[in-house]
């Protein structure tokens, strides 16, 4: 018992000296906070996404001349591809909720019926608020398809197929809230893995390094104290990000905190792990700093923040499952905007947690290496 006192005891100290050497400086302290801060403002008022792709699907109560004809036509566009055809309402939710359709359409029993007495007929489209700059430009083209079907239908009389929509997850559409969510993981990823990468090139290259091995503490133990630091700032940093969301942009969050942050905190393991295997191999701060940007800019392209994945090739695809970006992105919208719980993210915890267990040792084993 006496030794795992002194070793949490020598832990603590190490760990405290790491902060300390990070937090002393003030340009160093600017760097962590406004970063995080300036970035999420400009994300939340500039970014937007243009439509590559609509995957969508119909429930055609009808099943009638008119309503296949209307399908058919939105089907040659060549922007929309249907991946499924319903044959309930109750499958909507799973649909829209799982991101396998960025719509739904659903056409009333009485669709043909009416159009045949020349009344007007409504039909309701279900858009994935979740990703919603993209909803509104393929809620716009389904509009034109459907002006088109009616000056097709009667061109002297008024429009007889009225779409009334309705988006779930984010109800006016609005682009920030797909875009801020997503920043709570990337942002603080960002600055996670510098710090962590440049944290043992910048003993090598001060020579203070050669003074850390000389002390009591271990290998592992001057690992450990190398990501503590960095995870306690990660999870900061993305506190920052989740409290600009709620508070300047109003943005409500349906999930829980323990869940948002169990998502968060092994995703900042993940990449600690990342950035500790950078600075291990790293011989310099100035490699670190480069393998570090190298590096970041495909995991963000990968990541589903600006494109869905879906719509990246298929090798790209396969890619995007050794970025632990892609899933915490997922999972923190999930929990933000869906109220997605614990088990509901375990899809993206595992992949998470395999990343973590991954890059840890390879740290360890590289530092270890680098010993010798």
């Amino acid at each position: 018992m006496n030794w795992l006192m002194a070793f949490i005891y020598r832990l603590i100290n190490i760990c405290s000296k790491e902060l300390l050497a990070v937090l002393k400086d003030p340009s160093s302290r600017v760097i962590l906070v406004v970063p995080p801060l300036m970035q999420s403002l400009l994300f939340g008022y500039a970014a937007s996404y243009d439509l590559t792709d609509a995957p969508y699907a119909v429930l055609d109560q009808s099943n009638s001349r008119h309503s296949r004809e209307l399908i058919a036509a939105i089907d040659g566009t060549g922007v929309f591809h249907r991946i499924a055809t319903l044959h309930s309402s109750d499958q909507i939710a799973s649909v829209i909720g799982n991101g396998d359709a960025l719509l739904v359409l659903q056409i009333p029993s009485d669709f043909d019926a009416r159009l045949n007495q020349r009344q007007v007929s409504p039909i309701q489209m279900i858009l994935d608020g979740r990703n919603s700059a993209t909803a509104n430009t393929a809620a716009g083209h389904i509009g034109a398809i459907v002006a088109g079907y009616n000056q097709q239908l009667d061109p002297d009389s008024g429009p007889l197929v009225r779409v009334e929509s309705r988006a779930w997850f984010n109800e006016n559409l609005q682009t920030r809230w797909i875009i801020l969510p997503g920043m709570i993981a990337a942002l603080s990823m960002i600055q996670t893995m510098m710090l962590t990468a440049l944290s043992v090139a910048r003993e090598r290259e001060q020579g203070t390094f050669d003074q850390l091995l000389v002390t009591p503490h271990t290998p592992l133990e001057i690992l450990i104290s190398k990501a503590v630091p960095s995870i306690l700032i990660g999870l900061v940093q993305s506190t920052l990000v989740l409290l600009v969301s709620l508070f300047w942009f109003q943005i409500p969050m349906a999930g829980s905190l323990i869940t948002l942050y169990t998502g968060l905190l092994m995703f900042t393991v993940a990449s600690v792990g990342i950035g500790l295997s950078i600075s291990a191999l790293s011989a310099n701060m100035q490699q670190a700093m480069l393998y570090t940007f190298v590096l970041i800019m495909p995991l963000m392209l990968l990541s589903g923040l600006a494109t869905p994945v879906e719509n990246m090739p298929d090798l790209l695809q396969t890619a995007t499952y050794i970025n632990p970006l892609r899933f915490s992105i997922h999972l923190v919208r999930e929990v933000y905007l869906e109220g997605a719980q614990l088990a509901d993210v375990v899809p993206d915890l595992i992949p998470l947690i395999i990343i973590a267990v991954v890059t840890l040792p390879l740290a360890a084993w590289l530092f270890r290496h680098r010993l010798v």
